[in-house]
């Protein structure tokens, strides 16, 4: 069930974006251009979702990124 305000696509987006960029913090990562490519084509995809289209808080960004983080963080928590 959905607890959230966001589509379920920009989410996705943004748990997608989280992974690669993690991945590519990671010391001794191959794949760095390919990596950065789709970093960028994520970055693109969460920035200019229609969702942003309407007005909302300045926040919106930053509590999507936070959904995101704290659903990582319990996922975690529980292995």
């Amino acid at each position: 069930m959905r607890r959230h305000p966001f589509p379920e696509d920009l989410v996705t987006a943004q748990r997608s974006w989280a992974a690669v960029y993690a991945e590519l913090a990671r010391p001794g990562t191959a794949r760095t251009t390919v990596l950065r490519r789709r970093l960028l084509h994520l970055s693109a995809a969460v920035y200019f979702h229609p969702y942003w289209d309407h007005p909302r808080p300045a926040a919106g960004r930053a509590d999507l990124a936070d959904l995101v983080r704290t659903e990582r963080d319990r996922a975690g928590n529980a292995s």
